[in-house]
C-alpha cells in the first residue's frame, strides 16, 4: 500500500470509501495504528490530557507537540500524519501560524496540520495552504474554545448555530482546507454539511453520515477507567487487563516466583568456582 496523501483522502470521498482516523502520540502506538491500515493518524492536542496529565488541551505547547509528532512520524510508513496546532500557536497572527505550521513539516514527515475554527480563521487557513501546507479544519465542539462554549457540549442544535456551522464549513473549504473534522454535532446537521461540501468530513460524535470517523485511541482501547463520552465505542478494556498484569507482577516478585528458571541465564560451574 502506498503512502496516503491529500489526493487519496479526496478520492475516497469521491468514491464513497469511508476514511479511518485515530490519534497516536508516540512511536509504538503509531506503528500499531499504521500496521492496522488506518488512513490518517492525528497527533492531537489531546495529548495534553492523555500523555501529559493536564485537565484540558490548553496547556500543551508547540515544543511538546513537535516532540510527539516526530515520534509518531518515525513509527508511520503509510498513514497520513496530521499535527494539531495547539492553543495560541495560530491565533495571534498569520505570520506566527505559518511559522508554527512549518515547524511540523520541516522537523518531521507530517503531511498536514489541523486547527480549530471557522470564518474567523479562514484567512489563516488560506495563508497556510498558500505556503504549501495542507490543512484540516475542525468545527463543532472545539476543545480550545471550551471556556467560551461553556463546557463540552453538542454544538449546532439550534437554527442560528446550525447555519453558522454550515457557513463555517463552506468557508473553510473555500479557504483551501482539504477536509474538516466535525465534533459533537447532531447527526442530521453533520449529514447536511457532508453533502454540502466537496471535501471530506471526519466525524467524532457526529453520526454515521460523515465521510470518515476519528476517535482518541486511549478512549477506544479503554485505557482509562473514567467514563467515556457517549460517542465513544470501547473495543477493548485495556485498563483492566493492564492493571491485572501489574498486580500479578508485583505478587510474583514479592513471592519470588519471578524470575523463574526459564527467565534466567547460567554460566559454567568451572568459571563459577574460579570466581569463588
Amino acid at each position: 500500500m502506498s503512502k496516503i496523501t491529500t489526493a487519496t483522502i479526496r478520492q475516497m470521498k469521491t468514491e464513497g470509501r469511508p476514511i479511518t482516523m485515530l490519534t497516536a502520540y508516540d512511536y509504538s502506538m503509531a506503528k500499531l495504528v499504521d500496521e492496522a491500515g488506518i488512513d490518517m493518524i492525528l497527533v492531537g492536542d489531546s495529548l495534553a490530557n492523555t500523555m501529559l496529565g493536564y485537565d484540558s488541551t490548553l496547556p500543551v505547547t508547540m515544543d511538546e507537540m513537535v516532540h510527539h509528532v516526530k515520534a509518531v512520524c518515525r513509527g508511520t510508513e503509510q498513514a497520513m500524519v496530521v499535527a494539531d496546532l495547539p492553543f495560541m500557536s495560530y491565533q495571534v497572527s498569520k505570520k506566527e501560524a505559518l511559522r508554527n505550521a512549518g515547524r511540523f513539516l520541516k522537523g518531521s514527515t507530517a503531511s498536514a496540520v489541523k486547527l480549530e475554527g471557522g470564518r474567523e480563521i479562514a484567512e489563516t487557513v488560506r495563508a497556510i495552504v498558500n505556503a504549501g501546507i495542507p490543512v484540516v479544519g475542525h468545527l463543532g465542539l472545539t476543545p480550545q474554545s471550551v471556556h467560551q462554549l461553556g463546557g463540552y457540549k453538542v454544538q449546532g442544535k439550534d437554527e442560528s448555530a446550525a447555519k453558522k456551522l454550515l457557513a463555517d464549513a463552506r468557508c473553510l473549504e473555500e479557504a483551501g482546507a482539504f477536509c474538516v473534522v466535525l465534533e459533537c454535532v447532531p447527526t442530521p446537521l453533520a449529514k447536511l454539511v457532508t453533502e454540502s461540501l466537496g471535501i471530506p468530513t471526519i466525524g467524532i460524535g457526529a453520526g454515521p453520515h460523515c465521510d470518515g470517523q476519528v476517535l482518541v485511541i486511549h478512549d477506544m482501547l479503554g485505557l482509562y477507567p473514567r467514563q467515556s463520552p457517549k460517542f465513544v465505542k470501547k473495543y477493548v478494556n485495556l485498563h483492566e487487563s493492564i492493571a491485572a498484569s501489574l498486580k500479578q507482577y508485583k505478587e510474583e516478585v514479592t513471592a519470588r516466583t519471578f524470575p523463574a528458571p526459564e527467565h534466567c541465564f547460567n554460566m559454567s560451574e568451572e568459571v563459577l568456582k574460579k570466581l569463588y
